[in-house]
């Protein structure tokens, strides 16, 4: 099967790359991982308004409904940007409260969802298939907790200690139940949860092949501009070869992803394992992709100060949340002709 983007599509990404590189994105992260989320919320404002976190809320709500392709092709933007807070803990809470699996909750969804769709509030959130922590649960407006029976819905009290991450801003933190307010109980929870959790799953596929996008393009650049032994490194046998294995990766990951799109968009019954090999292929290319650039740069590539880092440690993050390679993996291989 051969996918292309429609023209529609291709220009919805040009436009938020334009968006984007005219923010000072590298500045808003710095200030995000040191705790100061102004930047990054107005930045956050600008990437509502221009229709991303409406592509998970359905229209009732005053979103566009459920469209997974313009999804990544948005997220492949915002993670060659590297830009920061809990975008995809944001569109899983959108399908949570109103996906395809029915709304757990309709008051809640009512009250939030409109807000999410505007940009007007961020959310976080915790789910079994996404481990203990929730990112940014210091900064999001509402944190919603699923249950470790998947049967119970909350808003969260409060937080614990904020941890650190591989990726400073990435703020994690296990929120708390203790005191926060029940929203849905009942099987209807579970099925709410299993569809935001493929759904994130897949937002971070798209996320991290557009860290891996970036990393090799800044490499490729890098490369045109270091010399060595009076020439310039790029022209070296050995680092095109690098660099051509890193974008072939994440080259055979792209289709994947849009694969995985197209699953979810027609409610497929493999969507699951679609999402599933997708997160797994585009984070362990973008992973290479960190690991190739970390070795071409030289010791410049260790520095924080460096914006180069930013994506690294994104990378790294990014390979992990959500889905580890080999809980991906081992879902790809449990499902029907796997």
């Amino acid at each position: 099967m051969k996918f292309l983007l429609d023209d529609e599509q291709t220009e919805f990404g040009r436009t938020l790359d334009r968006m984007l590189t005219s923010a000072d994105v590298p500045a808003a992260v710095r200030a995000w991982g040191a705790g100061d989320t102004g930047p990054g919320r107005a930045l956050w404002k600008r990437i509502a308004d221009a229709g991303v976190f409406a592509l998970a809320v359905p229209d009732k709500y005053e979103g566009m409904g459920l469209l997974p392709v313009e999804l990544a092709v948005s997220f492949i933007e915002l993670g060659r940007h590297a830009v920061p807070g809990p975008l995809v803990e944001t569109v899983a809470a959108g399908v949570l409260l109103g996906g395809p699996a029915g709304c757990p909750d309709t008051a809640t969804a009512d009250r939030w969802l409109p807000r999410l769709a505007s940009g007007q509030a961020m959310a976080s959130l915790a789910m079994p298939a996404g481990g203990p922590y929730a990112l940014d649960v210091d900064t999001a407006d509402v944190t919603f907790v699923v249950g470790q029976g998947e049967t119970e819905l909350h808003a969260a009290s409060g937080h614990g200690t904020v941890q650190p991450s591989v990726d400073p801003a990435r703020r994690l933190a296990v929120p708390h139940i203790a005191g926060g307010v029940p929203l849905a109980s009942g099987a209807d929870v579970g099925a709410a949860a299993r569809a935001a959790a493929d759904w994130a799953a897949f937002a971070t596929a798209a996320q991290s092949l557009g860290v891996g996008l970036a990393l090799v393009e800044r490499t490729v650049t890098y490369a045109k501009q270091r010399t060595q032994f009076s020439t310039t490194i790029g022209s070296f046998q050995a680092v095109k070869h690098r660099l051509a294995d890193a974008l072939t990766g994440l080259e055979f990951a792209r289709p994947l992803v849009h694969g995985a799109a197209v699953a979810l968009a027609g409610r497929s019954p493999d969507a699951g394992a679609e999402v599933a090999a997708a997160k797994v292929a585009a984070g362990e290319a973008a992973y290479a992709a960190a690991r190739t650039a970390l070795q071409l740069h030289g010791a410049i590539g260790y520095t924080a100060e460096y914006d180069l880092s930013l994506w690294i440690r994104k990378a790294r993050a990014l390979r992990s949340a959500w889905g580890s390679p080999s809980a991906c993996r081992a879902r790809v291989l449990a499902a029907p002709g796997g």
